[in-house]
């Protein structure tokens, strides 16, 4: 008898448990082939295990270090983290360049802010409607201004993201019966969320409202990461890469480019008003200086150089380098006061703690032209066989 004629049927060995995966893989096309691959290796991959340590990292830090300051620290690396990843996603996945990012931080931190502040909406019914109206609104207005823009030049784009925040930064600034003008926007947050609420202790740590805003933010900010992900990963973000490097080949393929280009600005800049959110709910305070201004902008911008442009979990390492040392680099006049005291050569030393700030960068960027991650994926990559 046919083996092939067996009770499993006709077909039964050439696609049972055997051979059903090499004849799929027979009829997969190179993409296929390689995210079964990676989907196979995942767990065997070194980074795997290096984002598992770093996210029980962020969920142990309250019960690891009983500072407010490192607190403070880590959850403000964790915000923007995810801020920076989204700008990553519009430079170094799709190859525009945006100078105005940071308006749509500042249209979801000012939402809480009238709201929860000049409204008095304390309620997390109202939270919640801020947190929509700013992705919105984000959206909408990214939206218009790539149609706009993005279809003439690229650089175009980045001039008319400028001007819009520049607009922004001022119009929050005059009208002060709604933003507060310079002085911005101090506000509490409702129920459990508000500084004074406690809870209790556990494990010696006492759950106060600090504490669960920081846990809510940070399970924000990890889904905002997989949803970034994800677009990155689909077809729209290997789109997106296919015009960073070569517009001009995806053009002939028949992409409408620029379209791609709004999708993936629409996309970052409502994660950005997310973000934007979330900073404001932690920090119950906004203002044009704490969320629209240019030097945020350009903080941004350099946690993306350290971190590695088109990497996403680059942001993480970029707001960690900087956010680490703005918080503890001014700290040395302290300390190198108490090692050499009456030592004034010292001590001035230590007063220029931004031209240690501004070694370390130069020093980053030497070491790591592409970034950290970026780097450490380019050598990985040519140690690993083929």
């Amino acid at each position: 008898m046919n083996p092939h004629l067996s009770k499993g049927g006709i077909f039964s060995p050439p696609f049972g448990k055997g051979r059903r995966g090499g004849i799929l893989k027979d009829f997969m096309n190179p993409v296929q082939t390689f995210r079964m691959r990676e989907k196979e290796d995942r767990f065997k991959n070194p980074y795997f295990f290096l984002k598992i340590l770093l996210l029980a990292f962020f969920l142990f830090t309250p019960f690891l270090f009983r500072s407010f300051e490192i607190l403070d620290v880590v959850l403000k690396i964790i915000i923007f983290s995810a801020l920076v990843a989204s700008y990553d996603i519009i430079l170094g996945y799709t190859g525009i360049v945006s100078l105005g990012h940071v308006l749509y931080f500042g249209i979801g931190s000012y939402f809480v802010g009238i709201f929860m502040g000049k409204l008095g909406w304390t309620s997390y019914g109202h939270l919640v409607l801020a947190f929509l109206i700013s992705v919105v609104i984000s959206g909408i207005l990214s939206v218009l201004i790539g149609l706009f823009s993005l279809r003439i030049r690229a650089i175009f784009f980045a001039m008319v993201t400028l001007a819009f925040m520049e607009f922004t930064f001022i119009l929050s600034s005059q009208l002060r019966s709604i933003t507060g003008g310079e002085d911005g926007i101090s506000f509490k947050l409702p129920g459990i969320l508000a500084i004074d609420f406690s809870y209790g202790k556990f494990l010696g740590v006492e759950f106060t409202g600090r504490l669960i805003s920081y846990y809510l933010i940070l399970i924000v900010s990890l889904i905002l990461f997989l949803l970034m992900l994800r677009f990155v990963h689909s077809p729209v973000g290997r789109v997106l890469q296919s015009i960073r490097d070569n517009e001009q080949r995806s053009i002939a393929l028949g992409y409408r480019t620029y379209l791609f280009q709004v999708i993936a600005s629409s996309f970052a800049s409502c994660v950005a008003a997310v973000t934007g959110g979330c900073f404001a709910m932690w920090v119950c305070y906004v203002s044009p200086d704490s969320s629209l201004s240019v030097p945020i902008m350009l903080d941004v911008l350099l946690m993306v150089i350290v971190g590695g442009m088109g990497t996403i979990y680059g942001g993480i390492f970029g707001a960690a380098f900087l956010m680490i040392t703005r918080a503890f680099l001014p700290k040395l006049q302290v300390l190198i006061a108490s090692l050499l005291p009456g030592v004034p050569f010292a001590i001035r030393l230590s007063e220029r703690w931004l031209f240690y700030f501004g070694l370390l960068f130069i020093l980053i960027v030497y070491f790591f032209p592409k970034g950290v991650v970026g780097t450490a994926q380019e050598i990985i990559s040519r140690r690993k066989p083929e």
